[in-house]
């Protein structure tokens, strides 16, 4: 392991989070539903594996599934579809919960046919939509929709709270906060000379790249923060990467950004930040704003 005086050098090891070991399965079976804004919003269990269908909407050809488990980190998914359209290259995995809100979760990958995302989410109460609209906030019957979650059998349908019948009202996301969390570093702990190992916690379009992290501590002034990340992949039109260090009480400071265009796969974020300690986390952002508000698509953990 290498040594840079006044660096701390971390060796990332570069994983996907995997579904827990061991973990309950719940299978769905097809379920007969109408191509319209129908709920099929459902509660997942905690430390029980649920795989859904993912019913064709407006692509009949387009097969899918979805494989779900809620456990103390969050709701993690994994879409796989197949038969997908040789024209159709981008769409959106969003969650809706009771109120008709749509969350993104990410894009999904789509290569020769198939899509496939691995994402988190912490909401409990959701279904599964995807759309080639790259921005969407609410859903109703206007909303362009590819495929939704099927209902998997024993499962009790939650209503949308703001449905008249089976139209859906808009609902303003300007007043939502999601909170963003992401596991301290323990920046105080460290010590000039010491190695230590970080894992680097990759999912959605950041799934296959690899980062390399330093961090230099001071006395007298900011941490230094350097991120490299290797085989990055195209992010979508209009959207970027953006590294984001997190306070143990929740104050964001973004690091830097990088929007991946076509001949490059490489990035480099420099920067510093006067937190005494942080957690890292980068999201992909449509915006410039101060706090984020996209997907997380790679989280950084210390290995014990």
């Amino acid at each position: 392991m290498l040594k840079i005086h006044r660096q701390i050098l971390f060796v990332v090891c570069c994983c996907v989070a995997a579904h827990g070991v061991g973990a309950q399965t719940i299978t769905a079976t097809k379920t007969v539903q109408k191509p319209d804004a129908t709920s099929t919003i459902i509660e997942y269990p905690p430390k029980r594996q649920v795989i859904v269908t993912l019913d064709p909407i407006t692509i009949q050809t387009t097969k899918g599934v979805a494989i779900i488990l809620r456990d103390d980190d969050g709701t993690r998914i994994k879409v796989n579809l197949t038969n997908v359209p040789r024209d159709l290259s981008a769409l959106m995995l969003y969650a809706v919960d009771g109120t008709g809100t749509a969350t993104a979760l990410g894009p999904i990958a789509i290569s020769n046919g198939t899509g496939i995302l691995s994402t988190t989410t912490p909401l409990t109460k959701f279904m599964l939509i995807a759309s080639p609209e790259t921005t969407l906030t609410a859903y109703d019957t206007k909303t362009k929709v590819v495929f939704r979650s099927a209902v998997p059998e024993g499962f009790a349908v939650i209503p949308f709270t703001s449905a008249t019948g089976e139209k859906i009202a808009a609902v303003s996301t300007s007043k939502l906060t999601q909170t963003y969390t992401a596991p301290m570093l323990n920046i105080p702990a460290f010590k000039k000379g010491d190695d230590t190992k970080i894992k680097v916690n990759l999912n959605g379009l950041m799934t296959g790249t690899r980062a390399n992290v330093f961090i230099t501590p001071r006395k007298d002034g900011p941490t230094e923060v350097t991120v490299r990340f290797h085989e990055v992949k195209e992010a979508p039109a209009g959207q970027k990467f953006v590294l984001w260090a997190v306070s143990p009480d929740g104050r964001y400071v973004k690091l830097g950004q990088f929007l991946h265009t076509g001949g490059r796969n490489e990035a480099e974020i420099r920067a510093e930040t006067a937190l005494p300690d942080f957690g890292l986390l980068v999201t992909m952002e449509m915006g410039n704003g101060d706090r984020p508000t996209g997907p997380v698509v790679c989280t950084f953990d210390l290995i014990p």
